[in-house]
């Protein structure tokens, strides 16, 4: 079981985090649903800085798993309210994508509170 938590860990962590870069140096792929949703780009770095924290917490989880518990529940919350987001935007085709980053840090989730 601990294989299989540093494992999806590690990806997630990977994941969320290129996710934040990408937010941070303004990718276009990221950028454009953000003006399309209607978020002012003065949340942009914060909203990256947020998912950046969240991938080292879950990180950090493995030293210290109340940390990792904390930043797992904090990205959910963050990828759900994107979620809500996009469906508010009437983006329907771009609604997906934060579930794409919710699944694994909820398994991450689900695998550390299980060890």
């Amino acid at each position: 079981m601990d294989i299989a938590y540093y494992t999806v860990g590690i990806l997630t962590a990977l994941w969320v985090g290129f996710s934040g870069y990408s937010l941070f140096s303004k990718q276009q792929f990221v950028v454009e649903p953000l003006e399309q949703y209607g978020v002012p780009r003065s949340w942009w770095n914060r909203l990256a800085a947020a998912k950046t924290a969240g991938a080292l917490g879950l990180v950090a989880g493995f030293a210290l798993p109340a940390l990792g518990i904390a930043a797992a529940v904090g990205l959910i919350l963050y990828f759900l309210g994107a979620n809500a987001t996009a469906l508010r935007a009437r983006s329907y085709k771009t609604s997906v994508f934060p579930l794409l980053y919710l699944l694994p840090v909820a398994a991450t989730l689900a695998l550390q509170l299980a060890r």
